[in-house]
């Protein structure tokens, strides 16, 4: 049976890949709604689930700084700057409106973090004069367009250590 995804815009601009059947419908007004979430909830990892399970969601920042109590909901996950799924993972650049696209391969954890490894996409792209990769770059800035290493801070912020595109910490997205 083959898994089949549909892409739904948040607020115009992000993107989050669902598994098909799933919708942002509302329940039966009769249905007892559950208690809220504490805001910006990491996911818990499941036994044989994913390694890098902990990341998936939207985070913003990097590109510029941010703290974690200055924004809503809505306005983090209007436009969040990186956002991890299982497979794929969606980054945000300063002059392109269009989020850059990366497969993950495989995924290596630590006690510190996890390494993400990206699917080849052969030659990257040059930097500009200002050291910024230009449109159709797929890299994060750090040594090697194909290898991201994610520094867990805090249960709501990361880094990405070595990379000059995001020099500052992200913070996730708070959901309520």
């Amino acid at each position: 049976m083959r898994r089949t995804t549909r892409l739904i815009a948040a607020a115009g601009a992000a993107a989050l890949c669902l598994p098909a059947g799933l919708s942002g419908a509302r329940a039966a007004p009769h249905a007892r709604e559950a208690p809220a979430a504490p805001r910006a909830q990491a996911p818990q990892p499941t036994q044989g689930g994913p390694p890098h399970a902990f990341l998936f969601g939207s985070w913003t920042g990097g590109l510029f700084p941010v703290s974690a109590g200055s924004m809503t909901p809505a306005s983090c996950l209007a436009a969040p700057t990186v956002i991890f799924t299982r497979d794929v993972v969606l980054r945000a650049t300063v002059s392109d409106p269009v989020y850059l696209q990366r497969q993950v391969e495989t995924v290596r954890t630590s006690p510190r973090g996890a390494e993400l490894r990206f699917i080849s996409q052969g030659g990257g792209a040059a930097a500009n004069a200002l050291g910024i990769e230009g449109p159709g770059s797929t890299g994060f800035g750090c040594e090697s367009a194909d290898v991201l290493h994610v520094e867990r801070r805090s249960e709501n912020e990361i880094v990405f250590t070595g990379c000059t595109d995001f020099p500052n910490p992200l913070v996730r997205c708070p959901s309520h």
